[in-house]
């Protein structure tokens, strides 16, 4: 069958030739503007899946990044309270070293030394009852405000309100979880055996006029406590740093695959635009050349 070609079929053929022309140009200018390669799932279908994948694991280094440094705050004021603490025993233990010498100390003197201790005992309370962002950091995890609180019933005065086994844990990656909290009992003691309990006992041999020299040895088992849970909060808080430094470098490793799926390079956006105005402009210019009217176009 032989097909007639008239003027208006050419014409038709030429007009859809240039829009979808133009839609391409249009395309074009489209990612050029956004420089997105991928505008529409169509666009790239596996490219939109990869960037799928991609996302969801940015997304969950993100909130990795958000658990290591919320631990992080929590080790650092786990870590300084400790720390202060030290300096505070061992500051009890220099006091009870010169209660200890009966010969050259006075009534008087032992006195100042049994109100100082006192002092030490309060600083010691408020250390135990640190808190980051409003959670204390040795009741685990309690809410109760405090880790000790009033207990007249208690040997030492005080009651520990920490939920028994209990911890605070932040996830720093798909496989670990680091605690970034400290048990107060371990710390501090409990009741008869607890560090306030010590000090209460020291300020009464003081003041009773019994020796203090044989309360050393229990500051210093106390002390290596506090030494050993300090190191043990040390070595987390170098575990949760060398995972920060992982993330961010895979947060970094993720954005480049992600840019190299999504993004489209400036240059070749706009070389691609460039080709395809010519090619528009071309098809416009050819159109209407091989479209002119002649006079039978009038006559008919």
């Amino acid at each position: 069958m032989i097909t007639r070609t008239t003027s208006t079929l050419l014409m038709r053929t030429a007009q859809q030739n240039l829009q979808n022309s133009m839609a391409t140009l249009g395309a074009v200018r489209e990612k050029a503007t956004n420089l997105q390669r991928i505008g529409r799932p169509s666009d790239d279908p596996i490219g939109t899946a990869n960037s799928l994948l991609v996302r969801a694991e940015q997304a969950s280094t993100d909130q990795y990044k958000r658990n290591i440094s919320d631990g992080l705050g929590w080790l650092s004021t786990v870590d300084s309270t400790l720390s202060n603490v030290t300096g505070l025993l061992n500051r009890v233990r220099d006091l009870t070293v010169q209660g200890a010498n009966d010969g050259a100390m006075s009534p008087t003197a032992k006195e100042a030394i049994a109100v100082e201790l006192e002092s030490l005992r309060e600083d010691l309370l408020v250390q135990a009852n640190s808190t980051y962002l409003g959670r204390t950091i040795f009741a685990g995890s309690s809410n109760a405000g405090a880790a000790f609180v009033a207990d007249p019933a208690s040997p030492d005065g005080l009651a520990f309100s920490g939920a028994p086994g209990s911890s605070v844990e932040r996830r720093i990656d798909g496989h670990s979880l680091v605690r970034v909290d400290s048990d107060g009992t371990t710390v501090f003691g409990q009741g008869a055996a607890s560090v306030f309990a010590l000090v209460d006992s020291i300020v009464a041999d003081l003041r009773g006029g019994t020796n203090v020299g044989v309360k050393l040895v229990d500051i210093d088992a106390r002390l290596e406590v506090i030494k050993g849970e300090w190191a043990t909060v040390g070595t987390r808080h170098s575990q949760v740093m060398k995972a920060e430094e992982t993330t961010m470098s895979k947060a970094i490793a993720l954005e480049s695959q992600r840019s190299e799926i999504e993004d489209l390079d400036l240059g070749r956006a706009i070389l691609d635009l460039q080709a395809q105005e010519v090619s528009y402009q071309s098809a416009l210019a050819v159109s209407a050349r091989v479209l002119q009217p002649t006079l039978m176009d009038f006559l008919r």
